[in-house]
């Protein structure tokens, strides 16, 4: 790299080392240049570089054998000339809003008024008007007319740019497969909002678990630390999808063993269809008891005859693992099957003629 540059000059190069109020670029010299450590701090406080990433500089003047660099121009370096170099190269500059004003605020940029319509103040989640008032802010200058005298600002322009930023690295980090931590930040009746990292995903209700889920706020609550597997990304409109369920064991596995046909079991009816009865015989492995089935009329109204969450003895006729699915039939009471068993002993006499009810009631006179 050059050993001389122009105050205001855009420099693209890496961090070479971060100390606890420096970092260190790269300038391809014996000595490396700095910058201050709070230009890479975010909102919240939080070091957005680390060593090896690529940064762009603005260079603003040297102390000694020491370049000094940033990453946006402050008060005490806001001269014209390095305003209009921050102007034409797109450089941030931070500034102070002292007041509101007709259309928008005031804003001092170390002894240089400048103006940031309220259009241009804020990115998506914004405040009162008032209350960005005596903040110290970054800005883009978007006009730079009259030698200075007339200076257009955007604080939402570098929120934006920031926001794109931290989308494009999250995007290089979470792939759609890999298990990630969040916190619940909101419960909606169709799913949690989860913070990724500053970014907020969506696990869908369908999501939470392999069991049934009659309410979310029974299994999830704001504030809450859950980790989650990422089964979708759509990037391009901001869209990130979680699952719980997906972490869970499921539960289909062995089913077909622990319920081979003919195994009688009592469920609970979990959901009535027009077609039969979802009777649940494991945390999450339902069956199906079909109206066929049932001792009543074809077209029978079943919410009239029977209810969610009452005992249904049941046996199980078949087992489909490839479409998890089981066929269930009701168990007839005892009364019922011993008729039935004492029919079939019945079916032939003694005589090897097919049993006839009516015929043996002769045969008694």
């Amino acid at each position: 790299m050059k050993n001389r540059y122009e105050v205001g000059e855009l420099v693209e190069t890496r961090v070479v080392a971060v100390g606890n109020d420096t970092v260190f670029i790269d300038l391809g010299l014996k000595s490396e240049g700095i910058v201050d450590r709070a230009d890479f701090l975010d909102a919240d406080g939080k070091l957005t570089v680390k060593e090896g990433d690529a940064v762009k500089v603005y260079y603003v003047g040297s102390n000694g054998d020491e370049l000094k660099f940033t990453a946006k121009i402050k008060g005490q370096e806001a001269g014209k000339d390095v305003l209009e170099s921050a102007y034409k190269n797109g450089i941030p500059v931070e500034g102070h809003v002292t007041q509101e004003i007709k259309g928008g605020y005031e804003v001092m940029i170390g002894s240089v008024r400048a103006f940031c319509p309220y259009s241009q103040m804020g990115y998506r989640q914004r405040k009162e008007s008032a209350a960005y008032v005596g903040s110290h802010l970054s800005f883009k200058i978007q006009e730079y007319k009259n030698e200075g005298r007339n200076i257009v600002l955007s604080n939402r322009a570098v929120e934006e740019e920031a926001a794109n930023a931290r989308l494009e690295k999250l995007a290089g980090e979470l792939k759609v497969g890999m298990t990630v931590k969040g916190t619940v930040k909101s419960i909606e009746s169709y799913g949690a909002f989860v913070d990724i990292e500053g970014f907020q995903a969506l696990l869908p209700v369908s999501e939470l678990s392999r069991v049934r889920v009659n309410d979310i706020h029974d299994v999830l609550s704001v504030g809450q630390t859950i980790e989650a597997k990422i089964i979708k990304t759509d990037w391009a409109h901001e869209r990130v999808s979680l699952s719980t369920k997906a972490l869970e064991a499921d539960p289909w596995d062995g089913v077909d063993k622990k319920f081979p046909a003919g195994t009688k079991i009592e469920g609970q009816i979990v959901r009535i269809a027009d077609f039969g009865l979802f009777v649940n015989l494991a945390p999450g492995v339902d069956g199906l008891v079909h109206i066929s089935k049932l001792p009543v009329e074809r077209n029978t109204n079943l919410k009239k005859v029977y209810s969610t969450g009452t005992t249904l003895s049941v046996i199980v006729d078949k087992v489909n693992m490839e479409e998890k699915r089981i066929s269930l039939s009701p168990v007839v009471s005892n009364e019922e099957e011993e008729n039935a068993e004492d029919y079939l002993s019945r079916q032939n006499d003694d005589d090897g003629e097919t049993y006839n009810p009516f015929a043996a009631l002769l045969k008694k006179k």
